[in-house]
């Protein structure tokens, strides 16, 4: 099984700790995204994986084979990195078919890969050129070429569309979903693009300070969050988060009562929750003219404009 999985993960560096007692298990052949903000451990989690990072305590398995003290080159991994390391001194067919080079592929399976990653990347007319006189764009994608030749087992990526433009971003997300389901690699994913983590992701693994906050499919992660940190996190705008008052079925949203249906009723009274917290998301507000019944009045006092809309997207602030 080609699956990767944590068992009681630390890694700190000196007296911080960056990885708090990390269980995560990640499936083979699945796309798993590390999600979350900067600083929380993500990439830390992902250099692990890949053998740079040291582990402080706990085990790592690849494969059913523990891997602590592994080398990175024995780990059948191809990784792209956020600051592209690539060979300043080799142009770009020698930068992505240096890896092929190495474990000796034969010339014409080596050229047919190389061919298949120019034309994905949209790297044609730029083979002859070295790093300096590429753009931070067309850099990412030579990196990106030269992970995908590889057809290793384990896909690690780190970041790897930050430097491209909108456009060519969405076309490399979709690029990238066409290769693993052609070739079923283990793919691990680091961004803090929430974008990115909908749209590529199988399962989303979020998260924060070190610590894993939620691990499910993003369509979970957006609408059943496990903590208020998630249902924070995942969405633009962010959710509204209110602490409220809670009686008779109903909470007080500043001194405006608002009355629950009766599925949120009886999930409070389960709970035995002696604190309440009321969540909704921006979008799903819906802006009156006049006072409806069991409504909230308030004041919009901020709208963005996304094209698509206005109203869905208004934050609203109480009054």
């Amino acid at each position: 099984m080609k699956e990767i999985r944590f068992e009681n993960v630390y890694k700190s560096y000196g007296k911080t700790e960056v990885v708090k007692g990390l269980h995560l298990t990640i499936k083979e052949g699945e796309r798993l995204i590390l999600l979350g903000p900067s600083g929380c451990g993500k990439s830390t989690t992902l250099r692990m994986i890949a053998g740079l990072e040291d582990i402080t305590s706990g085990n790592l398995y690849m494969n059913g084979r523990k891997v602590n003290d592994v080398p990175s080159g024995k780990r059948d991994v191809a990784m792209v990195f956020q600051n592209y390391a690539l060979y300043p001194h080799m142009n770009v067919v020698d930068n992505i078919t240096y890896g092929l080079r190495v474990q000796k592929v034969p010339k014409e399976e080596m050229k047919a890969r190389l061919h298949a990653a120019l034309d994905m990347l949209k790297l044609k007319g730029y083979e002859n050129r070295l790093p300096k006189d590429l753009s931070g764009g067309q850099r990412q994608r030579v990196a990106l070429a030269r992970a995908v030749v590889k057809k290793s087992d384990y896909f690690l990526l780190d970041e790897p569309l930050s430097n491209l433009d909108a456009q060519l971003r969405v076309s490399a997300r979709k690029e990238l979903v066409k290769i693993h389901e052609l070739y079923k690699q283990t793919i691990v994913y680091v961004t803090h693009d929430q974008i990115e983590a909908m749209t590529v992701g199988n399962r989303i693994a979020l998260m924060h300070e070190g610590k894993l906050q939620m691990l499910d499919t993003p369509e979970n992660v957006y609408h059943r969050p496990a903590n208020i940190f998630t249902a924070k996190f995942i969405g633009s705008p962010p959710t509204n988060v209110l602490d409220v008052d809670y009686q008779n079925d109903t909470v007080l949203i500043g001194k405006q009562p608002f009355q629950l249906n009766q599925m949120w009723v009886k999930q409070i009274d389960q709970s035995g929750a002696d604190r309440l917290v009321f969540g909704i998301r921006p979008e799903h507000l819906e802006i009156f003219k006049t006072a409806e019944e069991n409504a909230l009045q308030g004041t919009v006092k901020y709208v963005e404009n996304l094209g698509s809309g206005y109203g869905d997207l208004c934050r609203f602030t109480r009054s």
